[in-house]
């Protein structure tokens, strides 16, 4: 049995649920599934350009687990715009202090 995942600080919510190519319809396409904290590590390291440190106080997590969510979200970004497959994106789930438990 996996280890439960520590509950992390999402400060953005995405304004939309799917990125995908234009003019293929949606049911064609193969979908890539990106967390909310996948994305919130992509906002503060790339669009806040936050150091990796900085960016893990932020979330909550240590360093070490940042830059692995970070690389991971990083990974599926770019597959899903080299194959030209839909980006799905999850709303995070709240829970009280602020922090989201990721599904």
């Amino acid at each position: 049995m996996p280890r439960p995942l520590c509950p992390r600080r999402i400060a953005h919510r995405p304004p939309c649920d799917y990125f995908k190519p234009a003019g293929i319809p949606l049911y064609e396409l193969k979908e890539i599934v990106l967390a909310a904290d996948e994305l919130e590590a992509l906002r503060l390291a790339d669009v806040e350009d936050l150091f990796h440190t900085a960016a893990s106080v932020r979330m909550g997590v240590s360093r070490q687990t940042f830059d692995r969510i970070v690389r991971c979200a990083r990974m599926k970004v770019a597959a899903a715009l080299v194959q030209g497959q839909a980006l799905r994106i999850l709303r995070p789930v709240s829970t009280r202090a602020g922090r989201v438990k990721r599904p």
